[in-house]
């Protein structure tokens, strides 16, 4: 199938990111969310990065004002219904997709292929509550989108084979690397990363290091171009926490209990970067921990 257009739902720090990469590409994007707010954030935010792009010379102001003309918004699901490709970019909470594909299923045409940008959730049983589980799959972008060069595909039991190739052509399109993930909670990366972020925090809150102590151990010691507690802040505590009991429900080890800290940040509110506050206090000129 040749996929010409777009459908993104959810405006947030991933769904800006995919809408700009997709653009770029030359497909026409539809960018959707019930937020007008977060809707005029996105694409301030995609002009910004874009421009960024302009001034290191990897694209042309010509390109980016082609590309931000293909990209409209929407806060209606109905808008979406004509396109070729959706592509579920909300928060990482399997009620709030089920209910965002509940709400697509009158409008869609019979050759739109559905897809979630789901980090750890099951791409079969999120397939289940959909019309066409042999056209859905999980399609996982990196964040930031526009920086990262992997795609995570994920099948579920009945996606289909028309289905995985033409995910993989769009792939090979937006110029990124295809990394075929069997349906397990997490697929490849975040089983790994997160759980490594969850046990910085346990590292953390038993005290055998500072917030500061654990980044530069792991930056110097291991040469991550990030330190742990940072890049959990980067990613979101909340997005951390969801994938770490998504690991733990459904593997059910012990060893994926998420840190009793890394929730107390959650209840807080100290989700990272998006809210000021996490392991690091972006409130001030420079980042500072917070323990």
């Amino acid at each position: 199938m040749d996929i010409r257009s777009v459908g993104i739902v959810g405006a947030g720090q991933m769904g800006n990111g995919i809408a700009h990469v997709f653009a770029l590409s030359g497909y026409d994007v539809v960018l959707n969310d019930v937020n007008p707010e977060m809707l005029g954030a996105a694409i301030a935010t995609i002009d910004k990065n874009m421009e960024r792009q302009v001034g290191r010379g990897k694209i042309t102001a010509e390109d980016k004002a082609t590309a931000m003309a293909r990209i409209k918004t929407s806060q209606t699901l109905a808008d979406l219904g004509p396109l070729d490709l959706i592509i579920e970019a909300a928060t990482e909470r399997e009620e709030i997709k089920n209910k965002i594909f509940e709400g697509l299923a009158p409008y869609l045409g019979p050759q739109t292929i559905l897809t979630s940008n789901t980090s750890s959730i099951s791409i079969t049983r999120l397939a289940s509550r959909t019309d066409r589980p042999e056209r859905f799959m999980g399609f996982h972008f990196m964040n930031p989108v526009p920086v990262m060069q992997l795609v995570e595909l994920i099948r579920g039991i009945a996606t289909d084979r028309e289905t995985y190739d033409t995910l993989m052509a769009v792939v090979k399109k937006l110029g990124k690397t295809a990394a075929n993930a069997e349906d397990f909670p997490a697929f490849i990366v975040n089983r790994i990363l997160v759980p490594m972020i969850n046990e910085a925090v346990y590292t953390l809150y038993e005290g055998v290091g500072s917030v500061k102590s654990i980044d530069e151990a792991m930056k110097l010691g291991a040469n991550h171009p990030m330190g742990p507690l940072e890049l959990a802040d980067f990613i979101g505590l909340d997005t951390c926490l969801a994938i770490m009991n998504v690991l733990h429900d459904g593997l059910g080890d012990t060893k994926y209990r998420p840190c009793p800290l890394l929730s107390k940040y959650v209840e807080a509110g100290w989700l990272g970067r998006k809210t000021k506050r996490g392991f690091y206090d972006y409130r001030g000129e420079t980042p500072v921990p917070t323990r």
